[in-house]
């Protein structure tokens, strides 16, 4: 298993499609549907590198993207999402602080 290049509360720019983004959530490894990864991953990139959850900056989706996909945003600026109170405290400036979670 190969260790994450992004972390949760990163703010984060798809390379291929343009939007920025903040990771809500990483699986070390691809962890949808094969039916999910067949429809949508059309590059096929690796299911053995780790995938990140992010919410997309002004839109109201998420979307689930491999790490090669990704690169560290150099616009530091607020992400606008409606859910990132579910899973974010506050903006440093830099980086999301996620919420403790209590299990």
């Amino acid at each position: 298993m190969s260790s994450s290049l992004f972390f949760v509360g990163q703010i984060v720019d798809h390379a291929k499609f343009g939007y920025r983004g903040v990771i809500f959530e990483v699986d070390a490894v691809f962890s949808l549907t094969e039916e999910w990864y067949e429809q949508v991953a059309k590059s096929r990139p690796p299911k053995n590198q780790p995938w990140y959850h992010v919410l997309v900056d002004g839109a109201l989706n998420t979307t689930y993207v491999a790490e090669r996909h990704l690169k560290a945003s150099e616009i530091f600026e607020q992400i606008d999402h409606p859910y990132l109170g579910e899973y974010f405290n506050r903006f440093d400036g830099s980086k999301y602080l996620p919420k403790t979670r209590l299990h």
